[in-house]
């Protein structure tokens, strides 16, 4: 079965910082074939981060990152289905996480992808397949 991993936005940012390792994971992802997909909320972090503080070169290597990346939207009500049940869990728990990541982890759960992340809050998550490829 081939892989599939959804970029979380703090795997895209050191894509933008141009992070070596991250940079030839992607490689070595992209030499296997598996696809690799970001979410419309991690665009969305993104973008409003580096047109707040006017960074153009980054825009740009990010633009083109987009460019080779099918962004997948908010546009399946089961996504925000299980993006609710997820915070709801999470709260019961006392475990609450932010709503980005919430709605990030169930566009991986409903359309079977890994979520590639450094973030510890979505360890938090049940059923979430998670990769953290700053720690290789």
């Amino acid at each position: 079965m081939i892989m599939s991993y959804l970029l979380d936005t703090n795997i895209v940012s050191l894509v933008i910082k141009q992070n070596v390792q991250i940079l030839q994971k992607i490689e070595t992802v992209k030499a296997k074939e598996q696809n690799m997909y970001i979410s419309c909320i991690s665009y969305f972090e993104i973008k409003r981060g580096l047109l707040a503080v006017k960074a153009t070169t980054k825009l740009k290597i990010f633009n083109k990152f987009c460019q080779n990346h099918q962004i997948i939207l908010l546009d399946d009500l089961a996504i925000l289905e299980k993006a609710a049940e997820i915070h709801a869990n999470l709260r019961l728990r006392g475990l609450p996480i932010q709503t980005e990541d919430i709605l990030i982890a169930a566009t991986a759960i409903i359309k079977g992808l890994t979520v590639v992340s450094n973030d510890s809050d979505l360890l938090r998550v049940e059923h979430l397949s998670l990769e953290n490829w700053v720690e290789l």
